[in-house]
């Protein structure tokens, strides 16, 4: 048995080693081993102490009190009976005695070290430099200092309480006090046990009274129904009646002392019924008398000043200072050449919508089944030919659920497959043949624009959010390598390569035995230990995920649900937004992060996340963090060093975070206006757009945020903020922006627009240097009598047109299905204009979703065509005074397809062109008949044609299929192009049926 308990101990010992010293060297090999110590450091601190306290107390209450047990306990009946729990209690006495403070007391401590991050900000509080309205305390009290007196005082009541019920059980068990018997029969307790449950209650007693103390600058962050912070009632009525009710805890506390002494309990006795009496009247029935019948009937007036402040505090906490309002008389007559003076603002409205485009990303450059891109892509900016270009961008990340079950062995999966290649980008403002998108990088190996800028970038990708997996990666010089780099049919079909030859570290070394057996605990895998490719020379890759990566070495901080990929200064880098969080900012607005940052977005990929439940009243976005995709490395860069909270945690954390000065311009120029702050923000100003204390009460100017029209079903998600680039009203030129729209708030359905907000997203390009203008939100307001339709009612336009309708329906018909991009609102020609584009995909697979169509909406004219500059044109009376960017007709891919093996494709498809090498033009192309004519004649039947154009274009949909699988691209692009002409020649067809 022994020797059984000394095994299961030591395997204990060992797998705890196991997690512990791994996480030891991820944080030392990342340069965060003072992250990691300084919080373990803190928490065992804390964890001791409150084991130590609650432990200790109430060891000591149980020893006092048996010690000091009478000799002989009473002859009653109840004493009878007690006796034989004595009995049955002695022998575990010192169990129970030492027992149970052990567990408690490690209960307690585990509560308390969860409260390190409370304890280290009180410690290393920072001034506000800013006094609250009520006590003119600087804020960096209720921020730093009032959580943490709140913990302790609610800390310690814990364990005068449970010391207190273990002294009382103590002492009634063994004769020290009595319940019954008639009181003639002397004292109900002896005096040993009257001092120490007396002195107890004293302590319990002034703790309350702290605990009253400190709910008066609580209060100030009290939730009401209308607005959030103290209200007229709270600063007349109920902190009066706290400080009334604190001051009788400690006379309450004062009688104990007393009873302890003289040994009558009959005052304190008084004293708590007359605290109970007094807390339901003062601190109960006198609030509710003056909400009731002072405030009620003149609240507008009374809350008026209070609600002013809630107004203030809110801007303040939020960033809303920052909200330039203006008002806008938007038309909705749309006449010719009316966005001639927004042509820059046109000619960039991007066309591309990521959450559609992922499938069709795969199809052309995905290149092999085990890479793999997000379901939803990024929109970024790159300058590119000297102008700056909106582009959809995707990382080419390792997937190995790619693989087939007979590839799924440990080799491949831990030290083969170890990384993705490339990133795929594309210009967002143009389309390339047939509908797909203008790819401007992509291929394997990489070629483009991107590849081409500077010395171009490093394009494996060993760190991605769907990299889950573990990777030991790295071998002995002169050994042949092993990890697969990219598939090449040049060379034996395979370019392979060894991480590290470079002297590049990304992951801890993994080469001693003792390394190896902790690992192979860890993760459960024996091979580590036995695999000969686990060498001296080998690092262990884990925890890839980025934004896993920045919230191990940022653990304070609040991260943003997406994560998003640039390519900066010749590396691919994860940028992650940082936020630093509060709930305690008096007056200011609570918020339920996670509810406000919900769209039809959230969760629909991997990089891009719902916040967990978290409610703020204070957020900033004080941190930009970077995770280098090739080498893991984590950067976190102040972005807000005026922040107080920030600094109280570079204060705990002093080598953690960098200073802005050493943001790079490659990096400047990536980064952006985060989309989980602007969330809570346009949340906010659906009320807190209203700044008059007055108005704000009657909420009838209220807003909402619109739901998604394009999501089918009736509980709709949140409509998702889009960036792209606009001028808006009283910019000097256009900027990229993130977008959002508001609608009438309360229960109605009239779905008109009430306001649009945009926020200057752009941080500039110059290194450390963030631009004036970032971060300003610029919110136009339409006028209350507005007729200009919302989102839904735009929608629900498009989707009742007639003429639209129809040829929507035709191309539903034939195995085809149509999906509607992202509603975008862009502030031009003195209105607001709506694009949306359409795109068609296979019902069956593979499925690779093409722009076939664009809506446009201007007021109540409606324009759908092929092209945006077409569509434009039939909202604008035949001239919109503009030329969009697909005005010159599609734009040609600038890189070489790799589509993916399988989804419909061959086992082993017709190899890519090289970046040199244009695709064949002699190929001829699978036959189809000509729309319309069905290989026979003129059909001037209108059914007859009908039918026979929905033949051509199956036909043509299949020749498409056979074009693809076969890899012929200039046949597929042919198919396309005769599945176009029969679509239109449907569209005819069904409009001449119509007509009859």
């Amino acid at each position: 048995m022994i020797a059984l308990v000394v095994v299961a101990a030591l395997v204990v010992v060992v797998m705890l080693a196991a997690q512990f010293w791994t996480e030891v060297l991820w944080f030392t090999q990342l340069g965060y081993e003072s992250v990691l110590w300084t919080e373990w450091g803190v928490r065992a601190a804390l964890f001791a102490v409150g084991f130590l306290v609650m432990g200790g107390a109430l060891f000591a209450s149980l020893s006092v009190a048996y010690r000091s047990r009478p000799v002989y306990a009473p002859s009653t009946p109840e004493q009878a009976t007690l006796d034989q729990y004595r009995e049955a209690v002695e022998p575990l006495r010192k169990v129970v005695t030492w027992g149970a403070p052990a567990l408690i007391g490690f209960f307690a401590g585990t509560a308390a070290s969860g409260q390190w991050q409370t304890v280290l900000l009180a410690m290393n509080k920072v001034s506000f430099g800013q006094a609250d309205p009520q006590w003119g305390f600087d804020l960096s009290f209720y921020v730093f200092v009032l959580p943490f007196l709140t913990f302790l005082v609610g800390f310690l009541l814990a364990v005068v309480i449970v010391s207190g019920i273990g002294a009382l059980v103590t002492h009634y068990l063994y004769g020290g006090l009595r319940i019954g018997g008639a009181p003639n029969q002397g004292p109900r307790t002896t005096r040993a046990a009257r001092i120490q449950l007396a002195v107890l209650a004293a302590l319990l007693m002034l703790l309350v009274a702290v605990n009253y103390w400190l709910d008066r600058y609580s209060i100030l962050n009290s939730q009401g129904d209308k607005f959030d912070g103290a209200s007229y009632t709270d600063v007349n009525a109920v902190i009066p009646s706290k400080t009334i009710l604190a001051i009788l805890a400690v006379g309450v506390a004062a009688l104990f002392v007393v009873a302890a002494i003289i040994g009558n309990w009959r005052l304190p006795a008084i004293g708590v019924g007359l605290m109970v009496v007094s807390a339901i009247a003062i601190g109960g029935i006198y609030p509710a008398i003056v909400q009731r019948f002072q405030v009620a009937p003149n609240q507008q007036e009374l809350e008026a000043p209070y609600v002013q402040r809630n107004i203030d505090a809110t801007s303040d906490a939020f960033g809303l200072d920052k909200v330039e309002a203006q008002p806008y008389t938007a038309t909705t007559e749309a006449t010719k050449g009316a966005l001639r003076e927004d042509a820059d603002t046109t000619a960039s409205i991007r066309l591309l919508d990521p959450q559609v485009v992922s499938p069709t990303f795969r199809q052309y450059q995905q290149n092999k089944q085990y890479y793999n891109f997000d379901a939803t892509l990024a929109v970024d900016r790159y300058t590119l030919d000297d102008k700056s270009e909106d582009t959809v961008i995707a990382v080419r990340e390792l997937n190995l659920g790619g693989l087939g079950n007979e590839q799924r062995t440990w080799v491949n999966d831990h030290t083969v497959y170890t990384h993705g290649y490339g990133v795929v980008a594309a210009y967002g403002s143009q389309t390339g043949s047939g509908g797909r998108p203008a790819f401007y990088e992509g291929d394997i190996p990489s070629t483009g624009k991107l590849t081409e800028l500077g010395d171009g970038y490093e394009p494996r990708i060993y760190f991605s959010p769907q990299t889950e997996n573990y990777s030991i990666v790295g071998a002995p010089e002169g050994t042949d390598p092993w990890e697969l780099d990219y598939p090449d049919d040049s060379t034996d079909g395979q370019v392979k390569t060894t991480f590290g030859a470079d002297g590049t570290v990304a992951g801890p070394s993994i080469g001693s035995f003792a390394t190896k057996v902790l690992y192979a605990l860890k993760f459960g895998s024996e091979q580590i230990l036995f695999s000969d490719r686990v060498t001296e020379d080998s690092q262990i890759l884990y925890d890839r995920d980025p934004r896993t990566r920045v919230q191990k070495v940022a653990p304070y901080l609040t991260l943003d649900g997406r994560v998003y990929p640039a390519v900066v200064d010749g590396r691919v880098k994860y940028i992650v937004e940082g936020y630093t969080t509060s709930n305690a900012y008096p007056y200011s607005a609570q918020r339920a992060i996670d509810e406000a940052t919900q769209d039809s977005l959230t969760n629909s990929s991997a990089s891009i996340q719902a916040i967990a439940p978290e409610k703020v009243n204070y957020m900033r976005n004080s941190v930009k963090a970077t995770v280098d995709a090739y080498d893991g490395s984590v950067d976190l860069y102040s972005w807000e060093p005026e922040d107080p909270v920030l600094q109280a945690w570079e204060k705990v954390f002093p080598t953690a975070v960098k200073p802005m000065d050493e943001i790079s311009a490659g990096l400047m120029s990536h980064l952006r206006y985060p989309e989980d702050l602007f969330k809570v923000q346009r949340s906010l100003l659906t009320q807190y757009h209203v700044t008059d204390a007055r108005d704000f009460y009657t909420g009838q100017d209220y807003w909402r945020n619109p739901t998604d029209p394009t999501v089918p079903g009736d509980n709709k998600p949140l409509q998702p903020p889009y960036y792209l680039t606009l001028q808006m009203p009283g910019q000097d030129s256009p900027e990229f922006s993130l977008t959002s729209t508001f609608i009438p708030g309360g229960t109605t359905d009239r779905e008109i627009l009430t306001g649009f907000l945009a926020v200057d997203a752009e941080a500039g390009d110059e290194a450390g240097k963030k631009s004036a203008d970032y971060g300003t939100l610029r919110l136009l307001e339409l006028p209350r009598s507005s007729t200009v339709p919302g989102p839904g009612q735009v929608q629900s336009a498009f989707d009742s047109d007639a003429d639209i309708a129809n040829e929507l329906n035709i191309l539903n018909r034939g195995g085809s299905e149509v999906i509607k991009g992202n509603l975008l609102t862009l502030p031009v020609g003195g209105g607001l204009l709506y694009v949306q584009p359409v795109y068609v995909q296979s019902s069956g697979t593979p499925k690779i979703p093409l722009l076939r169509k664009v809506q446009v909406s201007f007021g109540d004219s409606i324009g759908f065509a092929d092209t945006l500059d077409e569509a434009l044109d039939q909202v604008f009376g035949g001239d919109s005074g503009v030329d969009a960017a697909d005005a010159d007709g599609d734009k040609a891919s600038e890189v070489p397809d790799a589509p993916a093996e399988g989804d419909g494709a061959t086992t082993d498809p017709t190899p890519a062109p090289s970046a040199t090498t244009e695709p064949s033009a002699t190929t001829e192309p699978s036959a189809a008949p000509t729309a319309g004519t069905g290989g026979g004649g003129d059909v001037t039947d209108p059914q007859a044609q009908l039918d026979q154009a929905l033949a051509d274009m199956q036909t043509a949909y299949d020749a498409a299929d056979a074009a693809l699988a076969d890899g012929d691209w200039a046949a597929y692009g042919e198919a396309q192009d005769q599945l176009k002409a029969a679509i239109e020649q449907a569209v005819e067809a069904e409009n001449a049926l119509s007509g009859q």
